[in-house]
């Protein structure tokens, strides 16, 4: 059923702590604002006294509604809240996952911070069917999904309608390289969007665009702006990141508001860096290993899984910290300490492998060796010579 004349009212205040006079250190911000895509400069505010001011969203599309607000006078990331009043005809949605997963409601709770978590089968691709089902149909043309952190977006994505009682193909099972996916417009009450993967899933969002609902939206930032003091707003970030800011006063309350900033174009920020969580150079989204380096990304069983990160003995030991990633040891033996696990190590009792040190005094000794010989050579040379000289 239909929520008609619905008036939402959603805010997000920043977390207190504790921040030096002098401004935070360019090196504790930079972290903060290179998750963030856009920012909104302000300028100067005119005002005489500190006034709550608002920055309007109103057109932009943001997939994260996570903001972070700049004094740039000071240094210092200032409390905010963000207001989203919308008067809505948008239809509710039911979820239903398969295989079952008791957290699948989460990803329609409205919440990035919550997340349904789907894991990873231990020698297979990660496959699981979701059903997003209303009353009414609904008239979309986009699907957004949100993920926690340090999570790898899905390697595949198919999406089908049920029209007029038949199955339909919205998207082909194609790759999946952004969070947002966009095909033809169609409407349907039954959306089964079927996930491929080969990193542990957590989706903390699925959003279905619901081009058919009437919409009137008003969104903006709240915040406490200074006289003569300029802010940058950052928003819709790629990750989680928060902001420390200070004690906020009642920014929710629309009574004390007294400046509306007028539009102000977005811009792209030029700090902003792709969450990258292993620094290999690979973005989480596309990394087939999300916590371990490997630039090079190599699969060799074609599994979704980096090598690096596999599994390949099922041994319950990854294969860069498997002593023997071919063949099953879970108890790592290595009598020789040569680094290979006893179960691959073919030269096990090799007195050179029990003893590493053995080699260096052979070529210690031989160095030696060489030396003496070369200074007898010498001496019995110059003997020769002075002997020939007499």
């Amino acid at each position: 059923m239909k929520l008609k004349a619905l008036l939402l009212s959603l805010g997000v205040l920043g977390v207190a702590v504790t921040a030096g006079a002098q401004g935070l250190p360019q090196g504790s911000i930079y972290p903060i604002i290179s998750a963030y895509r856009f920012y909104k400069d302000t300028g100067n505010i005119s005002v005489t006294v500190p006034t709550v001011v608002e920055v309007p969203f109103a057109d932009e599309f943001i997939e994260r509604f996570d903001f972070a607000v700049l004094d740039r006078t000071t240094n210092y990331f200032e409390p905010h809240f963000f207001k989203q009043e919308t008067l809505i005809n948008e239809t509710p949605l039911s979820v239903n996952a398969v295989p079952n997963a008791a957290s699948a409601s989460l990803i329609n709770d409205r919440d990035a911070r919550t997340y349904a978590d789907f894991p990873l089968p231990d020698n297979a691709h990660g496959r699981v069917q979701i059903t997003l089902s209303s009353k009414t149909p609904i008239t979309s043309s986009a699907l957004t999904a949100l993920l926690d952190n340090n999570v790898a977006l899905p390697s595949f994505i198919e999406i089908r309608a049920v029209v007029n009682g038949q199955s339909r193909i919205v998207v082909a099972n194609r790759n999946m390289d952004q969070q947002t996916v966009r095909f033809p417009q169609t409407t349907s009450d039954s959306w089964i969007i079927t996930f491929a993967f080969g990193q542990p899933l957590r989706i903390s969002e699925l959003r279905l665009s619901q081009d058919n609902a009437a919409k009137s939206s008003a969104r903006a930032v709240r915040f406490l702006a200074q006289p003569n003091h300029s802010y940058r707003v950052y928003f819709d970030p790629d990750r989680l990141a928060v902001a420390p800011v200070g004690e906020a006063g009642n920014l929710a309350s629309a009574k004390d508001i007294h400046i509306i900033i007028p539009t102000i174009p977005s811009q792209n920020n030029l700090n902003y860096i792709i969450a990258d969580t292993d620094g290999d150079g690979v973005p989480d989204i596309r990394d087939n290993c999300v916590s371990s380096p490997n630039p090079d990304q190599q699969d060799l069983n074609n599994n979704g899984r980096g090598d690096i990160c596999d599994d390949f003995d099922q041994d319950g030991i990854v294969n860069y910290k498997d002593n023997c990633p071919d063949n099953p040891n879970l108890d790592q033996k290595d009598t020789d300490s040569d680094g290979l696990g006893d179960v691959c190590d073919k030269e096990e009792s090799r007195i050179t492998e029990r003893h590493t040190w053995i080699p260096w005094v052979g070529i210690g000794f031989a160095a030696l060796v060489l030396i003496s010989l070369f200074v007898l050579t010498a001496k019995s040379t110059r003997v020769a010579e002075q002997g020939n000289n007499q």
